[in-house]
């Protein structure tokens, strides 16, 4: 999929691919049954901030992730050689309070793992300045240095896999936000020219020609661009296809099998989304959206919960609202820097803000028996007229018996329903069921 996207693409053969950035089962086993659907392979990346050698927020590495990915599959069906490994934004960031050498030898650590683990696209991201770098940024042959040097690292480890397996695919960056969503202001956010898409490229191959790694060259499937979307605590910036026009045309001209990689595209509207992969931004990324999804719908049966059973003493309740609520204020090390300003808007930020730095608190002690009981408490039948009140959405299914309604089936349509307008912006032309609107592919879930 990864390594024809650009021809199959200009083709007509297919619109475009999404990549699902998360470590979060509910998450995944929501988008594995949306490709094991649709027919298509699907992508799943892991930031070295959710998972490296050393554990990262989810306790896993790289090798350790692969299993926990293919378990999933195998309990929802999906064929383990229809999923892409990837790792996102592999590069010095969760390091970058180090000094760059620190910084990158860890960096070099995680390529070397996530390659050997079977991790195929590998996106190299050496741009986050560490602590002695220069603090206006790093110089872009200095960038193109390190893209290099993780290569190397990374081809040195595929030189060890066995026989029969692919060399990675790379990506590299030209203008790459932060992970997470960084909007200040939508009138702001600058679309990469194609003037530094053009430097970019020069400049990284030349440090890998310059590494003997030609071959490695030809596999760099695309490059990071900014076509003006971003998301921040409360707003988007919706794809403006005339703001991009240059840069959507430049698209012609990148070598090889080179195309656009978008990150930050979470919210989007659906149109958006079409418009974006019209346009020549082929691989799309996708992450809070699905976590905020998820969360969504927790919230929504916390309420069920309390409505029907809050008035029973023999039933305990979750607590699943204040659950995350002390985890956050005990640990705030995820959420502190992101959300600024008086304590009440804190903490409505925490629970609603679309950058859900919530989504690393699912994982806590404190939350994971509290997300258990909630289950459990909501397994017998529900009333429907709650099930109507907080997912009137998902309601119309259940009424007419097509689809159970039961806690797990919740959550996961909610998830089904963020992750569909990508699946359909970027469907295969080709590929069984490719041509059903989002509605019909929730439909078989």
């Amino acid at each position: 999929m990864i390594e024809t996207l650009k021809s199959d693409h200009l083709a007509g053969r297919r619109k475009g691919a999404f990549s699902v950035c998360s470590a979060h089962s509910d998450v995944l086993k929501a988008a594995m049954a949306t490709a094991a659907a649709g027919g298509d392979e699907l992508l799943i990346e892991a930031t070295p901030n959710q998972v490296n050698p050393f554990g990262g927020y989810t306790g896993m590495t790289p090798a350790r992730f692969q299993t926990f990915v293919f378990e999933l599959a195998d309990a929802v069906g999906l064929p383990r050689r229809r999923i892409v490994l990837g790792a996102d934004h592999l590069g010095p960031h969760v390091w970058r309070k180090e000094p760059a050498e620190e910084a990158l030898v860890k960096a070099e650590r995680m390529a070397r793992e996530c390659v050997a683990a079977g991790f195929h696209k590998i996106h190299l991201d050496p741009n986050p300045p560490c602590a002695d770098d220069p603090p206006s940024g790093l110089a872009p042959e200095t960038v193109a240095g390190r893209t290099a040097r993780l290569c190397r690292v990374a081809e040195d480890a595929a030189d060890d896999l066995p026989d029969g397996h692919s060399r990675p695919v790379y990506v590299i960056g030209a203008e790459v936000p932060a992970p997470g969503g960084d909007l200040k202001a939508a009138d702001r956010l600058v679309v990469t020219r194609p003037e530094s898409v053009a430097e970019t490229i020069d400049l990284t191959r030349t440090c890998f020609r310059s590494a003997g790694m030609a071959a490695a060259w030809d596999r760099v499937v695309a490059i990071v661009a900014q076509p003006g979307v971003e998301f921040g605590d409360n707003d988007v910036a919706v794809y403006r296809p005339g703001r991009a026009q240059s840069l959507s045309a430049f698209h012609e001209k990148l070598p090889g099998r080179m195309s656009y990689e978008i990150h930050s595209t979470d919210f989007q509207p659906p149109g958006a989304l079409e418009h974006l992969v019209r346009d020549h931004f082929t691989l799309l990324k996708v992450g809070p959206c699905l976590t905020f999804a998820f969360r969504e719908a927790v919230f929504a049966l916390g309420h069920i919960e309390t409505e029907w059973l809050g008035g029973r003493k023999a039933i305990r309740l979750s607590g699943i609202r204040d659950a995350l609520e002390r985890a956050m204020l005990d640990n705030p090390a995820h959420w502190r820097t992101h959300y600024t300003g008086p304590p009440d808007e804190q903490r409505w930020m925490r629970a609603f803000s679309y950058r859900d730095r919530i989504r690393y608190y699912w994982r806590h002690p404190a939350v994971v028996p509290a997300l258990a009981r909630l289950r459990e408490n909501l397994s017998r039948h529900m009333p429907p007229g709650l099930i109507r009140q907080y997912f009137p959405d998902l309601y119309p299914e259940i009424e007419s018996g097509r689809r159970g309604s039961d806690p797990e089936s919740l959550i996961r349509r909610r998830i089904q329903a963020s992750l569909a307008p990508y699946a359909h912006a970027c469907r295969s032309l080709t590929s069984p069921g490719s041509m059903k609107p989002p509605a019909e592919l929730l439909l078989q879930q």
